[in-house]
């Protein structure tokens, strides 16, 4: 069971149900500009800076069971480009929904005489306390599942060279001459072939040469 203890109600990302009552069928929207809490994101890859306006507009249900909260969360994502790693800003715009439950209630809506030993069942539900709830954990999966596992600044971005590393974008016409390793080495044999050659065509003796014509004296 996931009990919203102690909860601060100038948390801006904890909401007050007592006005929308427990009259099963009344609802409530609202509209509120939060600060971005620390790593709302996938840690490391993409996510909202700490600190950045993030915007939600919800609409509160209440239900037999508990209150039903439907909402959109918008803000400006800040990340890398996986091909490139050049910075990236992403508009994220999250959809959410989610049931708070009464804790003195079951999940059809009944009072409970008394508190059931239901473990496993509780184990994913959250729970109404004391009139509020915190929206801040169903707000965080709602980012991760909303955001890009793998960024890009633009779908056809073509990367970095992989032999040193130039962003392709930046140069389309970025190559290397590849060489084949396996002729480098006879390459280099010919090219000493070749410089032999032009030796003997401009008339340079051998360097035994002179020693040679020494010993026949």
């Amino acid at each position: 069971m996931v009990l919203n203890a102690r909860l601060d109600h100038r948390n801006p990302l904890v909401f007050d149900t007592h006005e929308l009552g427990r009259r099963p069928g009344a609802l409530q929207r609202l509209t509120r500009e939060i600060d971005a809490p620390k790593d709302l994101g996938i840690q490391g890859v993409i996510g909202v800076p700490e600190g950045a306006p993030v915007v939600l507009e919800l609409r509160l249900e209440s239900v037999m069971e508990g209150v039903l909260v439907t909402g959109t969360a918008r803000a400006q994502a800040e990340g890398e480009c996986v091909r490139c790693l050049e910075p990236l800003e992403l508009a994220l715009e999250a959809d959410f929904q989610e049931m708070f439950s009464y804790p003195d209630a079951d999940d059809r809506g009944r009072v409970k005489a008394e508190p059931a030993d239901d473990a496993e069942e509780d184990e994913d539900r959250l729970f109404i306390e004391d009139g509020l709830f915190d929206l801040e954990p169903v707000l965080r999966d709602a980012v991760v599942l909303a955001l890009p596992m793998q960024p890009v600044c633009q779908d056809d971005c073509p990367g970095l060279c992989s032999e040193c590393g130039a962003r392709l974008a930046d140069d389309p016409d970025h190559h290397h001459d590849a060489v084949d390793i396996r002729w480098a080495a006879l390459q280099g044999l010919a090219g000493s072939l070749e410089d032999g050659e032009k030796d003997e065509m401009s008339g340079e003796a051998p360097r035994s040469a002179p020693a040679n014509e020494k010993q026949e004296k």
